[in-house]
Parts: structure tokens; sequence; C-alpha cells
């Protein structure tokens, strides 16, 4: 077992870089020409999309739910069962409540003020947001109700009040020794090259339900926190990080390169498209994660003040991220600047005022923080 007194920083650190990834995935939506967003400019982009849309989204929330596992292991070692839910319901329940009712509508009302003519006052629009119908779910860019971005708590807490009994039972001398089992066959190679990948593609295609596939990200959390409870699994990895790097990144500069340069052959066999995909929804995610991983242990394994800092506003900062990035996108779309002088202006800009946000008005009172997910501020600081 990882001891669990060991601070693991490197969890923290990937889950930092994942939220700032966030930043450069969703101002490229505004930019996107295939899929529906809150706002979108008059002149889209395919490079700004394969950049920081493709090359991201094939494996980036995949990799928030194994580090949730992995951080789900390390709470359990020191908490009950009853203990965890209480836990969970303060850090995912509130704010995916609170979020949903102050941070998301302004989303909705910019989306259908975006997408159409719409005129009305923000205040006399709101009580529509409300109005829930299942239509509407997928109209979340054109006033209808949604979670947005929130999705992602939402299928969290969710996925660790299903978890937590098998979880639990890990926790036992039993379920240690089918941790063993689990873990023994999961580092041979035939069954981490290819058969646990393998298992992964009809899991792949089970249907989205709220912003995401359920099936597919739950089996990622559960890898985390398998992860976390048997050093020889980590240690495989480490020792394949070179390989599991190649074996995700190459294949997918392949993909999206062909796929921006329109090369893939018109006549292609079905079954090599087939072939393609599968190993783009499901290998690519596996293998690219779990160097991410190995190579985060090596490299990553420490703190300084710059992670202690954004570790604990990682959350907040995700919470409020989006819909700063959609106010400000509102405003930039109609400035007659060029693609790349707009995105650029967004990102940075909604940076920026994501973090003051968290700093100014969240981090500092001990109200904001609880409606945000966070412990309550200590009394030594200042």
């Amino acid at each position: 077992m990882i001891a669990t007194s060991d601070r693991q920083y490197y969890i923290d650190w990937l889950r930092l870089i994942a939220v700032f990834l966030l930043f450069f995935y969703h101002t490229a939506c505004v930019f996107h020409p295939w899929d529906n967003f809150y706002i979108k400019n008059d002149q889209l982009s395919p490079l700004i999309t394969y950049i920081f849309i493709w090359a991201v989204g094939h494996w980036h929330m995949s990799l928030f739910f194994l580090l949730a596992g992995a951080s789900t292991y390390f709470a359990l070692q020191k908490r009950s069962g009853v203990e965890y839910v209480k836990e969970r319901f303060k850090r995912l329940f509130i704010p995916l409540i609170f979020g949903t009712l102050v941070l998301i509508p302004p989303q909705s009302y910019l989306g259908l003020v975006n997408h159409s003519d719409y005129s009305q006052s923000f205040i006399s629009w709101l009580p529509n947001f409300f109005h829930l119908q299942t239509a509407d779910m997928d109209a979340f860019f054109l006033g209808g109700f949604t979670v947005g971005h929130l999705w992602f708590i939402m299928h969290l807490f969710i996925y660790s009040l299903i978890s937590l009994p098998i979880f639990l039972y890990f926790k036992r001398e039993s379920g240690r020794r089918w941790i063993k089992r689990i873990v023994s066959l999961l580092i041979q190679p035939p069954v981490l090259f290819l058969l646990f990948p393998a298992l992964l593609i009809p899991i792949s295609k089970f249907p989205w339900i709220a912003g995401g596939n359920p099936l597919f990200y739950i089996t990622f959390f559960v890898i985390g926190f398998i992860l976390m409870s048997d050093h020889r699994f980590i240690d495989r990895i480490d020792r394949y990080r070179l390989v599991l790097l190649l074996l995700g990144v190459v294949p997918l500069i392949g993909f999206i390169t062909m796929d921006g340069a329109d090369f893939w052959p018109s006549n292609m066999p079905v079954w090599v498209e087939s072939i393609t995909s599968e190993y783009r929804n499901a290998f690519v995610p596996w293998f690219f994660i779990l160097s991410l991983i190995a190579y985060g242990r090596r490299f990553l394994n420490f703190s300084n003040r710059f992670l202690r800092y954004f570790a604990e506003g990682a959350y907040p900062i995700y919470i409020l991220h989006n819909t700063v990035i959609i106010i400000i996108a509102f405003f930039v779309v109609q400035w007659s600047f060029g693609v790349g002088v707009k995105y650029a202006i967004i990102l940075a800009s909604s940076f920026i005022v994501t973090v003051l946000a968290y700093d100014i008005l969240v981090r500092r009172t001990n109200i904001t923080r609880f409606l945000f997910g966070m412990k309550p501020q200590s009394k030594k600081k200042v």
C-alpha cells in the first residue's frame, strides 16, 4: 500500500493542470465549427478546435475522474463511510446547487442572446430558466435549463455514493485481497496494453447522460482508487511510462493531423475506420492518462507556494471559470479583431478575472468557502 501519510503532490499538480486546460478548451469552444456552445464567434476556426479541443477532449475528463478516484482512496483512509458521505455533500452537492442557481443562469441567458434576437433583460428572462422541459436539455445554449459545466460535479457526486460500498469493502482484509488479485491481473502486459483498453471500447459507446458517459467515467474513477491501493500498479506503469506515452500521443497527433488535412481516404474500409475510431476513444485515453500519472509521480511530486495556493483554489476556479469565459466572450466576439487575437483576449482575461474572483470573492470568507465546497478558513490565517 502507498503510505497514506505521504501527500501525493503530483495528484494536486495534475488536477491543477487539468483545470488550467479548461480555460484553453472552453475558450476554443467559442470558435468551434462543428459543435454548439453558449457563445459563438462569427468566424470559426478548425485549427483552434483541433489544437485545444480534439487534442484534449479524448482524455481530459477521464483524467479528472481518475484523479478523483485516487483522492477518494486517501479520503477513506481517515474517514468512515458516514463521514465520507457528509463530506461529499459539503464538497459536491452544495456547490452544485449553488452554482446551478447562481452561476449557470447567466451562461444560458447570454447563449440565448448570442444565438437569437432576444432582447429582454436577464431578470425578465430568469424564471424561464427554471421551467424544466426535456427538450431544453439539448438547447442549453438557447436559454434552456442546464447544470452547464457543473455536470462533472453532479456525476462525481453520484459516482461517489454508488462506489462507496465497494470502496469500503476494499478497506477490509478480504477486500484488500481482491485488490491484490485485480492489480496482479492489470499489471500483466497483455492486460495493460490490450485487454483492458479493449474492454473500454464497448464502455466508450455507452450513451451520454447529462453531459458525459457515466459508465466510462465511473470506470476511470474506480481505477483511480485501485491505482492508489496497491503500489505495484503505479510501479508497473512507471516502468512502461515512455511506451504508454508514445502509444497515447503519437496516434492522437496522427489522427488530428489527418483530420485537419482532410487526409482520410474517401474509400477507406469500414473496418479500418472502426479501428481508428475505437483506438482514439478507448486506447488513447487509457495510455495517455497512465503515462501522465507515471511522469507526474516522477517529476511533479513536490510542493511550493504556487501549488499550495492553487491546489486549494483549483476546485472553486473550476466552478467559476466557464461563467467568466462566457461573459467575457459575449462582448469580445462583437469586436472586429481576428480569431487568434480574440482567442488570446478571452483566454488571458478570463483566467485573470477568474483567479481574482476566487481570491477576492470566494476564499476570504467562510460563507463563500462553504458555497464553493472549500474547508473553513483556519483561524490562524489573516
